[in-house]
């Protein structure tokens, strides 16, 4: 199957589209310029945190979670410092390539958001990517998050109903392994991964998991345009 023969792509949008650990580590320099600790060791607390067993909707838990690194790290905790974690969202940018090729890909498909991220939130990061999208789906309508197979199965819901298509007409593209590109692959769902960490060593931010081989690879969302319009 060629890649122009899909209608719509469904995108992860944190991790995929917008660099957050760039985003949360620039907050993390301004907010504490003579904090002692490396990217990794902040990105790996991070990752724990999120994965621990306590945490609640996105971004909003970003707050929990500068309380739970501070300690650890030896930063300083405060409601302010966590609230700033939280807000720095609205300054998050985007990967270098994704306004570009989103206004690529758009020319060919309808482009729908599968976000974790609350509605607030999603609302900055569509106006950062230049306002691409033809549905913006986050965890406030599905009302879960991704792993969970309920957000894939109300997304292909929203986008039968809207345009009729059926989920062989989906390509699911992201970047996480963990929430996207596993249970893609187990519902039978076409995906795409965005390995935006190819040159780096360790899962960064994101929670990890073993492996799944997806139907298409490529280590930015430029790739994905070009290799469209080459007609692969």
């Amino acid at each position: 199957m060629s890649l122009q023969d899909f209608k719509v792509l469904t995108f992860d949008v944190v991790g995929t589209l917008i660099d957050f650990e760039g985003g949360m580590l620039a907050y993390l320099r301004s907010a504490v310029p003579d904090a002692r600790v490396s990217d990794d060791e902040f990105l790996g607390a991070y990752r724990q945190a999120r994965a621990d067993g306590h945490a609640g909707w996105y971004p909003d838990d970003l707050e929990r979670c500068w309380h739970a690194i501070a300690p650890a790290l030896g930063l300083p905790d405060s409601d302010a410092l966590a609230r700033g974690l939280r807000d720095s969202v609205a300054q998050w940018p985007a990967f270098p390539d994704s306004v570009e090729a989103l206004k690529r890909l758009r020319k060919r498909f309808k482009l729908v958001t599968m976000t974790n991220a609350q509605q607030w939130a999603l609302a900055h990061f569509d106006k950062t990517l230049g306002s691409p999208f033809d549905m913006l789906l986050s965890c406030d309508d599905a009302l879960c998050e991704k792993p969970d197979a309920r957000y894939f199965a109300y997304a292909r819901g929203r986008f039968e109903g809207a345009w009729g298509f059926r989920q062989a007409d989906n390509l699911h593209v992201a970047q996480s392994q963990y929430h996207d590109i596993g249970i893609s692959k187990e519902l039978g769902i076409t995906t795409c991964w965005i390995e935006r960490r190819h040159a780096q060593k360790g899962s960064g931010g994101t929670i990890e998991s073993k492996r799944t081989e997806p139907d298409y690879h490529f280590h930015t969302l430029a790739e994905l345009a070009d290799a469209v319009e080459a007609g692969r």
